[in-house]
């Protein structure tokens, strides 16, 4: 299903992780992994568990809070890969001592922190990732229900989990006219917010068959299935991470 696609995984930490799962699904399917890790502990934890049948995958050192690193990172899976179907983001992280008592205890470093590495991360690789994906692609990121609702604990982090969020519908409006992405989000929420008064037009390779206005901030939806848009059914294959996927 996924022969032939490439892509990048990024917070694998041991066989429990969300990201390993997604990993072993995606290589079962046939696609060809890279990861990335941070620090030596980890990197002997992705060896261990992609020594088996993905010893064959790129491995890189990755630590999201050194651009130099993330620069590097994407120079080898262009050397390697030559192209980037799909980028799975994973990465969590707030130091101990904001995960202890109240959020209105967090520090201005702990929520920096935890920012920078759970949130800001997604448009840093998202950026870095897409002159790779050259014949489209998909960027997927994880989130929790602390986003949306207060959970006793999770406190700063699901501050950034909401940023997250956020971060994915800017990247959509960015990315969108690209790729489905937008479209999905805009057929899935009828209230997502985009630009107020505009008219989007599609690009010489869009999925995009025939223009379509925002107004109000808001593109029409309609009440039965599909997007509310004519696209080319076989242009949105491509950007599928998936068993359709072209």
């Amino acid at each position: 299903m996924l022969e032939n696609k490439k892509g990048i995984i990024f917070g694998v930490a041991n066989k429990r992780s969300i990201a390993w799962a997604t990993a072993q699904a995606l290589h079962d399917a046939g696609a060809t992994l890279a990861f990335t890790y941070q620090g030596e502990r980890l990197k002997e934890n992705v060896e261990s568990l992609t020594a088996g049948s993905m010893s064959d995958s790129l491995l890189l050192a990755c630590d999201v809070t050194n651009q130099a690193e993330v620069d590097a990172t994407f120079k080898k899976v262009g050397e390697e890969f030559g192209k980037l179907d799909f980028l799975i983001h994973s990465i969590a992280y707030a130091p101990r001592e904001a995960l202890d008592g109240e959020y209105l205890d967090t520090s201005r470093d702990a929520f920096l922190t935890a920012l920078e590495i759970s949130a800001y991360s997604l448009p840093q690789l998202a950026r870095a990732a897409a002159p790779l994906m050259t014949e489209g692609g998909s960027v997927v990121c994880m989130s929790y229900y602390g986003a949306e609702k207060v959970v006793a604990g999770y406190n700063v982090m699901g501050v950034a989990k909401a940023a997250l969020e956020a971060s994915t519908r800017y990247l959509a409006h960015d990315l969108g006219p690209k790729t489905a992405t937008m479209l999905h989000l805009a057929a899935a929420t009828p209230n997502f917010a985009m630009a107020n008064d505009c008219t989007y037009y599609g690009l010489a390779d869009d999925i995009i068959t025939e223009p379509f206005a925002i107004r109000g901030g808001r593109m029409k939806v309609p009440h039965g299935p599909g997007l509310g848009v004519t696209v080319d059914e076989a242009k949105l294959k491509k950007y599928l991470v998936g068993s359709s996927a072209a």
